[in-house]
């Protein structure tokens, strides 16, 4: 039932708002719940040049955000994408604490029970943060020492303004300092530098004797993650701002500007003002500011005794020197006091919300979202809530886990956010390689030892996400590749090999070590491996042989995913050439020949907008004139005349649909909102099967582990045995039964739009191929996360011919991206007729 909670087997020893359709030839909108398509591959890293704990950095509301602006995110956490989409803006919030109840004196839960808040007592982001770390500290306190407990028993002893203070603060750019004059935060703090004072007290912490094991790919733990004998939960500007960088960070372009008036030095942007700054503060030596009371603290006298260097010119750095002292205390004195949260602190509440979301990502949206939807008036699924206490079974994994993510990081910096790869660092990066992988092998040994003892079907594939060897099985993937760009092709063999020995994590990539181990096989080892008295030809056979048996073991690999199958049957059938085998014993793909999209040229009257008129319906950051034609300009959306609605203005893909349309065809310019429905409703109770670790929340549209790759392989049996009944044609009645249930509840699933009539989709389940229908739906539950982008523009159907036709669209000087080109190979592969649609303008009217 909804929100039951069960115990784990004991062999685990573990004791939207859905809008109206759209008129059919319209765009319809993506689900409510699809994601980014700008999301990479199934891992748990996402690119992001940060190695922890990616989150938006947020401008508070209240607060004056001029270099603090938020910045749409690119991407969703698990938790987020499983839950419903709900408003988190701050209306939506003030109208949740609206429910308050004056006279309510309540605790965290009862107010999540009740709904009653209180301005100036209680409110969401702190209830949100207090949810997160009970509920830990009730499930998994085994996972902290004693100093870390300490230092969350001084956390609840803060008064509510130092906990809200603290709060707003985690949510918004945690490593920056914050000027406490324009902290507006009057509604809920009465006595702003009272709450300050209380983040900036230092706490006692007790001893701890333990001594944590050094990660590999680690010289230790990062200085700044460490607590020490003593704690404050931030720092003061007075006493660690001690370089020009840091200080000159928090003034504004214009106070900038005009600090460097008054020292009369000149620059085109802030770094040259930096710049020029500094060099004429090396002039001035002796230079003080009348008048500067702070430079007159105890603080300010012992910082002024540290020196350091400066890396470009050597000279001395810090408060203490003729260089930057005077600028730093006049910034100082125009900023005001400014605190940060404290690092140590901070990386432990960050360590917190990692084991709360099961995820290394949050945001300020993670944080509130479960609260709104559950107090949101929406029907959801019905499933069992299985949350593991024992996610980490130890403090040292967690530890060690927190560490691999950092060497993640440090990798993917070298390799892809340090500008062009050099030697050195393609060097460095093998280093970490030969230093994780002895530890890499220890610890897939364990996890496999759990998989053959302790887990049962499957329950194990989303908690070994949690593994430090899960992060570490990418480091070797990585290192392996390095081991490649220097020639080391016999290494590299051996590494594809191991890698592809294991099942247990990174199951996505199987393909691709297939691909290239067989390319290493075909074109490499045979002059680097013994010949065993084989003359050099008979060697060159024997290993692509060896190439084609890999090929064959990666089609048969039912973890290798499908969207990997064409390439390794195109090079199945050239080895099957090169080798002269029979043509009897060859392997026949002709049922998987792939048939290139047919191009087709729709003729239509494009609109082009007058320079000197302002662009229609007000887009924001419309103007006249020149501005006018930049945005004109820029716009990569054309508009059109759709011939079928009077002529009136529509998108190019809506006129193609007209078209086709008056081809005898129905369709929806849905860009894969019809097979995400569809997926929905045919593996509605797949989705839904009770999988121990996925359902973390009563209130999910998804199963966590959808947007990853260990669910396909979780539900094996129950995928399969439904992928054959759509085979059979049985789709019809699966969609049918799933509408008669929950299309009056209107059930939040994830990419299901209940605005799609349900005759439309049983004409298409009937239109389609059972076969090709099945192909696609195992390529979504495969790659639900990556293939969400990427399906052409139109779906048609046309019930007299019994077929169905995918298009896409494109503009002149459009071309296809890498993720259209393989849905376009998918579909072909099914032998479902493609077509790419190319608009052509007749006619240019200039309104």
């Amino acid at each position: 039932m909804l929100g039951q909670r069960v115990a784990h087997p004991p062999s685990t020893n573990f004791d939207e708002d859905f809008e109206i359709p759209a008129a059919k030839r319209l765009k319809r909108l993506n689900s409510a719940d699809s994601l980014s398509l700008l999301q990479q591959d199934d891992e748990t890293y996402n690119g992001s040049p940060e190695p922890f704990s990616r989150r938006t950095e947020v401008a508070d509301s209240e607060a004056e955000s001029d270099d603090e602006e938020g910045l749409p995110r690119m991407s969703q956490t698990q938790l987020e994408s499983a839950l419903p989409p709900v408003k988190t803006d701050k209306e939506a919030i003030a109208e949740y604490e609206a429910t308050r109840a004056a006279e309510a004196d309540l605790d965290f839960k009862d107010r999540f029970g009740q709904r009653k808040w209180v301005q100036g007592k209680s409110s969401i982001y702190v209830d949100a943060f207090v949810l997160a770390l009970e509920t830990v500290l009730d499930e998994e306190s085994h996972l902290f020492d004693e100093a870390e407990s300490a230092v969350f028993q001084r956390w609840r002893d803060l008064s509510y303004e130092g906990q809200y203070l603290y709060v707003r603060l985690f949510l918004r750019k945690t490593a920056a300092w914050h000027r406490i004059n324009r902290l507006r935060y009057y509604g809920d703090i009465a006595d702003l530098n009272a709450a300050v004072d209380e983040l900036l007290r230092f706490h006692s912490l007790p001893a701890v004797t333990a001594t944590e094991r050094i990660a590999p790919g680690e010289a230790g733990a990062p200085k700044d993650t460490v607590l020490e004998d003593s704690f404050t939960f931030a720092d003061s500007s007075t006493d660690h701002i001690d370089s020009l960088e840091e200080a000159s960070s928090l003034l504004m372009l214009e106070e900038l500007k005009t600090l460097a008036k008054e020292a009369k030095v000149q620059g085109k942007n802030k770094r040259d003002l930096l710049h020029a700054l500094r060099k004429t503060s090396q002039k001035q030596g002796g230079l003080g500011w009348s008048g500067l009371k702070r430079s007159d603290t105890e603080e300010s006298v012992k910082s002024e005794q540290s020196v350091d260097c400066d890396e470009e010119t050597g000279l001395p750095n810090g408060l203490g020197t003729n260089r930057d002292s005077h600028f730093i205390r006049k910034i100082l004195t125009t900023t005001g006091p400014c605190i940060r949260l404290s690092s140590p602190a901070l990386k432990l509440f960050e360590r917190v919300h990692l084991v709360f979301y099961r995820s290394t990502e949050w945001t300020e949206k993670s944080l509130t979202t479960i609260i709104l939807a559950r107090i949101s008036r929406r029907n959801f699924p019905e499933y069992i809530v299985s949350r593991s206490n024992n996610i980490f079974p130890s403090r040292s994994t967690l530890l060690e886990f927190e560490a691999s993510i950092r060497t993640q990081f440090a990798v993917d910096t070298l390799l892809e956010f340090n500008g062009t790869v050099t030697k050195d660092s393609l060097q460095k990066v093998r280093s970490i390689f030969e230093e994780v992988y002895p530890r890499w092998l220890t610890i897939l040994a364990e996890e496999q030892q759990k998989e053959d003892r302790i887990y049962e079907s499957g329950e194990g594939a989303y908690l070994r996400r949690f593994s430090p060897a899960w992060v570490y099985t990418r480091i070797v993937h990585k290192g392996t590749s390095v081991l490649g760009r220097f020639k080391e092709h016999k290494r590299e063999h051996q590494m594809l090999c191991e890698l592809l020995d294991q099942h247990l994590f990174h199951a996505a990539r199987r393909g691709a070590w297939y691909q290239r181990k067989a390319l290493l096989e075909e074109h490499y080892m045979w002059a680097l491996s013994p010949q065993d008295g084989r003359n050099e030809e008979t060697q060159k056979k024997h290993w692509k042989r060896t190439a084609l048996r890999t090929c064959e073991d990666g089609l048969q690999d039912r973890d290798c995913h499908l969207i990997y199958h064409h390439d390794l049957q195109k090079r199945v059938s050239k080895l099957e050439r090169q080798l002269n085998i029979p043509k009897r014993l060859q392997h026949d793909f002709g049922h998987v020949r792939l048939a290139k999209p047919i191009e087709r040229y729709v003729q239509g009257t494009r609109v082009e907008r007058d320079p000197t008129t302002p662009p229609h319906n007000g887009r924001r950051g419309s103007s006249t004139g020149a501005d006018t034609t930049n945005i004109i300009r820029r716009s990569t959306k054309t508009i059109w005349l759709d011939p079928l609605e009077d002529n009136g203005e529509c998108s190019v893909e809506a006129m193609c649909l007209s078209f086709y349309r008056s081809e005898g065809w129905k369709g929806y310019h849905s860009e894969g909102g019809i097979i995400r429905t569809l997926f929905g409703y045919l593996f509605y109770d797949v989705l839904f099967t009770y999988i121990p670790n996925v359902f973390q929340t009563a209130f999910q549209t998804c199963p966590l582990d959808l947007h990853t790759d260990a669910f396909y392989p979780s539900r094996f049996s129950e995928m399969n045995a439904r992928l054959n009944a759509i085979s059979n044609g049985e789709g019809v009645d699966i969609l049918r039964k799933v509408h008669e249930k929950e299309k009056e509840r209107q059930t939040c699933v994830v990419g299901v739009d209940w605005g799609f009539e349900i005759e439309d989709l049983v004409e298409i389940v009937e239109c389609f191929d059972g076969e090709a229908l099945s192909t696609i739906c195992k390529v979504m539950a495969q790659e639900y996360q990556q293939r969400g982008g990427g399906i052409p523009d139109l779906f048609l159907w046309d019930k007299g011919r019994g077929s169905v036709m995918f298009a896409e669209v494109k503009s002149e000087n459009d071309r296809l991206s890498d993720t259209q080109r393989l849905w376009i190979d998918v579909l072909s592969g099914a032998g479902v007729k493609v077509e790419l649609c190319n608009a052509v303008a007749k006619e240019v009217v200039v309104r």
